[in-house]
């Protein structure tokens, strides 16, 4: 029993600021892909990076293109656009972690490639290792809340979350940034712009009985709406939607043609509001409407 008057001495606490502070995983993957992979490309609104463990990569990040040597990573921030292609020669082995931070901190990440030392691939070592300890999940596939191991070791969840905390905060300190300029590829920008458009015009294609608008498609290929018709105008040289209007006018075309369909159930068929909407678009675009159309290829017999 301690005596009343035995004197007690009080000692400040003192907070630890967290700088880096981890708020959940979305997913935590250890690929290895053939040479001729392509992932075509996603944005999401939480972070992601992508680590080449070994072989290359080269990576879409918003409108740019680069090339990632063995032993870089770069980081993705939240929204931007991006895609994965091997290069058709080497078959590369990706770590691609994705994940809620919250943290002012991490604006250091955003446009970064970074070169790994080897602080940071022991870390990353750890992470994979105490994942796969700790979710079932083949490393290949996404992390699932209800598939954690019940015989993982004592705090594994913690620990991906401190050992992905450590990463960030020795990368910072390192500061190991590469110029990006040293990785930017003309030839990885073009060849993703051409599979994004190609990309574009065969959903177009899908959807021709549909009303389709520019929102509509930056959804679906998740980009802007400044980029998404800077793009298709610079490789197609109209606008997305007079392109999507040109092949639904073309199909048109081919159902007047084969005369099983009147006007009206040809417009219906191809998402036009109404038939005087759909004849004044057919006349934009051939010169003609569908009757002289259809008496132009009848004179032609």
């Amino acid at each position: 029993m301690i005596p009343k008057d035995y004197p007690t001495v009080s000692y400040p606490e003192v907070p630890l600021n967290r700088e880096i502070e981890i708020n959940s995983i979305i997913t935590l993957f250890y690929f290895e892909y053939a040479k001729d992979y392509v992932f075509h490309g996603e944005a999401h609104n939480f972070w992601e990076f992508l680590y080449v463990d070994k072989g290359k990569a080269e990576v879409m990040a918003d409108a740019e293109g680069y090339e990632l040597e063995q032993g870089e990573m770069i980081f993705h921030k939240p929204n931007e656009f991006h895609s994965i292609w091997a290069d058709g020669k080497t078959a590369p082995n990706l770590i691609v972690v994705s994940f809620i931070c919250r943290s002012p901190a991490m604006k250091f990440f955003e446009n970064k490639i970074l070169k790994v030392d080897q602080e940071g691939k022991d870390l990353l070592a750890k992470i994979i290792r105490e994942r796969s300890d700790c979710f079932s999940d083949p490393l290949d596939k996404r992390v699932h809340a209800d598939r954690i191991r019940p015989d993982r070791p004592f705090a594994s969840q913690q620990l991906i979350s401190l050992y992905l905390e450590m990463l960030l905060i020795t990368l910072i300190r390192n500061n190991t940034a590469i110029e990006n300029s040293a990785r930017v590829s003309s030839s990885t920008r073009h060849r993703v712009e051409e599979d994004l458009v190609n990309r574009i015009i065969a959903y177009m294609n899908e959807n021709l009985d549909k009303n389709l608008s520019i929102d509509d498609f930056c959804r679906k290929f998740c980009l802007g709406r400044t980029r998404i018709k800077d793009l298709f105008k610079e490789k197609v040289g109209i606008s997305i939607i007079q392109h999507y209007r040109y092949l639904k006018i073309e199909r048109a075309k081919q159902l007047i043609r084969e005369e099983r369909y009147n006007f009206t159930e040809v417009s219906e068929m191809l998402g036009f509001s109404t038939i005087h909407y759909f004849s004044n678009v057919f006349k934009k675009t051939t010169g003609m409407t569908p009757s002289e159309y259809i008496c132009s290829v009848k004179s032609k017999v």
